[in-house]
């Protein structure tokens, strides 16, 4: 790789990264990023402790279903916002423009992703910590490093997933309905509120592929101090998810563009 071309891909990647979310993406407004980070996961995770509360299922106890929503609220900033990206280029007619330009789409794709990944973080680390100052969740303090670990490791393998299913919006109106039903399945499927093992067999499978389902146990077992023998195996999987995510995103990229230069959905919002 040449200087010239690594000084063109970080730059790039700089621009996307830093200038791109502040012109396409509402959630760059101060009221909205406090409003995810601190409102968000204390109503979602109040709602679902009362319903909990009020089903009194023992598969299910209190503690369990805070952690499952201080967590699954991570989706808001990494599926949602990297969503909009690309429904606001649209909106705005410079994705034709982007499509076009010799900028590494590697660093485009990339780069998009590093506010939200920044968000994710301070969505999931405030959440916990409602979890523990408001429902008293039990934590162990020596498993700090392995929490933060696997909290980074989450953040990473979901805005990987918005990336995917950002992707999609090249060719489709919006891919805010395609985030809105990754949203509802992470809350059914990922052990949110309740194990996968009360789940069907071919649902748990669906669960298991879902890299929220991966991120909620390994921080699960993060809270409850569990050892590196329990945690290793859950963060390579962790780490397996946000690979194949990343991956995948990067390559149907191509052909989510291609599809729609070649129907004329790059253009339709």
């Amino acid at each position: 790789m040449s200087a010239g071309y690594r000084t063109s891909f970080w730059r790039t990647f700089w621009s996307s990264a830093v200038l791109s979310p502040r012109t396409t993406l509402g959630f760059m407004r101060l009221d909205f990023i406090l409003g995810t980070i601190f409102i968000i996961p204390l109503t979602q995770m109040v709602f679902f402790a009362f319903v909990a509360t009020l089903a009194a299922n023992a598969a299910s106890p209190i503690a369990y279903v805070v952690i499952g929503n201080a967590v699954s609220t991570v989706t808001y900033s990494s599926v949602f916002s990297v969503c909009q990206t690309t429904d606001s280029e649209k909106n705005q007619g410079t994705m034709e423009h982007l499509l076009v330009s010799p900028a590494s789409r590697l660093a485009l794709y990339f780069g998009r992703g590093i506010v939200p990944i920044l968000i994710s973080l301070a969505t999931v680390t405030v959440g916990l910590i409602y979890a523990v100052t408001i429902y008293h969740v039990a934590y162990s303090g020596p498993g700090l490093p392995g929490l933060a670990l696997s909290i980074v490791l989450t953040a990473f393998a979901m805005v990987g997933f918005g990336l995917l299913i950002g992707g999609l919006a090249l060719f489709l109106r919006t891919s805010i309905v395609v985030g809105n039903i990754f949203l509802f399945l992470g809350l059914l499927l990922s052990g949110v509120n309740f194990p996968l093992s009360e789940l069907p067999a071919p649902l748990q499978v669906v669960g298991r592929a879902l890299p929220l389902t991966w991120g909620i146990a390994a921080i699960r077992a993060s809270m409850a101090g569990d050892s590196l023998g329990t945690l290793a195996p859950l963060w390579g999987l962790v780490t397996l998810s946000a690979v194949v995510s990343f991956g995948l995103a990067i390559g149907l990229w191509g052909t989510f563009e291609r599809r729609a230069l070649a129907t004329g959905a790059i253009a339709r919002f």
